[in-house]
């Protein structure tokens, strides 16, 4: 498998509902629960990528431009941006879609950083 299949095959779709109890006083998910998904969507990806032990060392950027009210549906989509020796760069999307509607928008976006580890948690060369 060439290396663009493999990366193709990597990119991963989650789906979550915005409940009230991820939301904030603003009715709007939390900036650290879309980071906590956006990471593990960052995480499922390399992982499917590289079929290695992956750990996050960096997210270089994390905009957030709009805000993801309670009652919708949230789309994570993670991407393989740049593979290195040791790490791999995952863009990672969020996208709002409306329950009732075919409305969809760009609300998240950011670049995470993984790097593949070995049993001592030192990093190793992306195979």
């Amino acid at each position: 498998m060439t290396q663009e299949e493999k990366i193709k095959k990597a990119t991963t779709h989650i789906v979550k509902a915005v409940f009230p109890n991820s939301t904030n006083h603003y009715d709007t998910l939390f900036g650290g629960t879309a980071l906590q998904w956006m990471d593990e969507v960052a995480f499922i990806t390399a992982t499917r990528f590289s079929r290695q032990c992956m750990v996050t060392v960096s997210i270089d950027r994390t905009d957030f431009n709009k805000p993801i009210p309670s009652g919708t549906l949230a789309e994570l989509i993670g991407s393989v941006v740049k593979v290195g020796n040791t790490s791999i760069q995952i863009k990672v999307e969020i996208f709002i879609e409306q329950m009732y509607s075919e409305h969809r928008e760009l609300a998240i976006e950011g670049l995470f950083t993984m790097v593949a580890v070995d049993e001592n948690k030192k990093p190793v060369k992306i195979v």
